[in-house]
Parts: structure tokens; C-alpha cells; sequence
């Protein structure tokens, strides 16, 4: 089965690898996607299985946010993290390339600009080069299925799944089906409503209620005062009025 790697660095990407490991796993299903805070399990070593994923997987994504490119090593401050060969961001993507893994490259939120050749240790300047995809959080939706969408391009094989299951579909014509049962008191209220409606039950309306195809108004004036005239429907005959007298 394919697999896909989510790639990033602590501090810079990992709430974005959360959102996009659940999603693509909501698409093209559990398991199929490594991401080392979720996939690796109590008591294993995490060095082995990280290697393991990347070499397993099919296409890494490397997640790129705004400070992922200077991040300090925790070791020591003064150096980048990238400089240092032990860096796991750093070897997760070169395992991914020295196996010849797919490596997509994908920027984090708007201002994140792709990566620039001469800013990178020469083992990643081909990142560079890789048309990169992007993520930002504020568009989620549409970035979440165009990811996807390149992946199943690209990795044989990934499928995404439908969104719900025969059984899961709603029944007919995409209408609204509701059911109401028993002898209290209830009511049922839809939007946008389409198909067939094969009965109406109205218990205990107080109020207007309209209910059928046709155009309908209901008016409900306030009528106070000696005088007061309401008229509705068709007048055909004409209406006087005869007042007397000032009280």
C-alpha cells in the first residue's frame, strides 16, 4: 500500500502536520500516513522507525513555515539546526531523496517564500528546485483538497476514498426525509427542503403556517380604535363606511 511521510520541525510546523496527517488519512484511509508524534508507538525506538517511515512511504512532505529555515539547533543556539547532520528534519528528507522517494515541498501560511539554493546546506540545495505546493490555514479547505488532489497524481495507487459509504448516503433524490412519531407535542423544522413531501401533520398551531408548492402571505394587522377596518381577499361589491358622532 502507499504511504505518505509528513516531514517538519517542532516549533515551526507541527500544528499544520496535525491538520494535514488527519485530513489525508480521512481520504485515503488510516494507516497510510506516517507522522512520527501519532505512527511510532510506546516503546519503540523512535531513530528506527522514523528511517523506517521514510523508506516505507511512497512521497514525503516537507512542511516549510516561516521559521524553518533558520531554526536554531538546540544544541547549539548559534548554529542552524539544518547545519547539523543530526538534524531529523534534515535526515528524514535526505533518506527520502537518497531512496528516491517523491519530496514535495510544502510552504506554510502566505508569507512563507520558497526556498532559495544559496540559504540551504548543499545536501538539500535540490529542495530549491522542487515545485513546492502550499498550505495556509486561512483557506484550509481548498489547500487541504488541492494537496491531496497532487498526491493522487502522483503516487500510484493513493486513492482518495468516497466521503461516506453506500449505507452512510442519504436516501433519494439529495431531498430532506424526517419522521415524527408518537402522540405529544413536537415539530420538525427544515431548510432548503427538495423532493416530494407525502404528508404534512400540524398539531397545535398557533400563528400563521404556510404549507404547500404555491406562493402564500399571511398578514396579521393590529387593528385598534373605534372605526378600525381590515379587508382581505377580493372586494368586489364595494365597502361604505357610516360613522357618527365624536364620543
Amino acid at each position: 500500500m502507499p504511504h505518505v511521510f509528513v516531514n517538519y520541525r517542532t516549533g515551526d510546523g507541527e500544528q499544520a502536520a496535525t491538520t494535514i496527517a488527519r485530513d489525508l488519512s480521512h481520504r485515503f484511509g488510516e494507516g497510510l500516513v506516517f507522522r512520527a508524534s501519532e505512527s511510532i508507538r510506546p516503546g519503540q525506538l523512535y531513530p528506527d522507525e522514523l528511517l523506517a517511515g521514510v523508506r516505507r512511504s511512497d512521497a514525503l512532505l516537507a512542511l516549510i513555515g516561516p521559521g524553518w529555515l533558520d531554526a536554531p539547533d538546540p544544541a547549539r543556539p548559534e548554529c542552524r539546526a539544518l547545519d547539523n547532520a543530526e538534524d531529523w528534519v534534515r535526515k528524514e528528507i535526505l533518506e527520502a531523496i537518497s531512496e528516491g522517494r517523491l519530496v514535495i515541498p510544502v510552504l506554510l501560511g502566505r508569507r512563507t517564500e520558497r526556498l532559495k539554493a544559496a540559504t540551504l546546506p548543499q545536501p538539500l540545495a535540490r529542495l530549491a528546485y522542487v515545485q513546492s505546493v502550499r498550505y495556509d490555514h486561512q483557506q484550509a479547505s481548498t489547500d487541504l483538497a488541492r494537496l491531496a488532489e497532487v498526491l493522487s497524481e502522483l503516487v500510484p495507487g493513493l486513492e482518495e476514498h468516497d466521503a461516506a459509504e453506500p449505507s452512510e448516503r442519504p436516501v433519494g433524490d439529495g431531498g430532506t426525509s424526517n419522521t415524527l412519531t408518537g402522540d405529544g407535542d413536537g415539530h420538525i423544522q427544515a431548510r432548503d427542503v427538495t423532493g416530494g413531501v407525502t404528508s404534512t401533520v400540524v398539531r397545535d398551531a398557533h400563528g400563521p403556517l404556510n404549507t404547500g408548492p404555491a406562493a402564500q402571505h399571511v398578514h396579521q394587522p393590529r387593528l385598534e380604535g373605534e372605526g378600525a377596518t381590515y379587508i382581505s381577499g377580493d372586494n368586489k361589491g364595494g365597502v361604505r363606511h357610516r360613522f357618527g358622532e365624536r364620543r
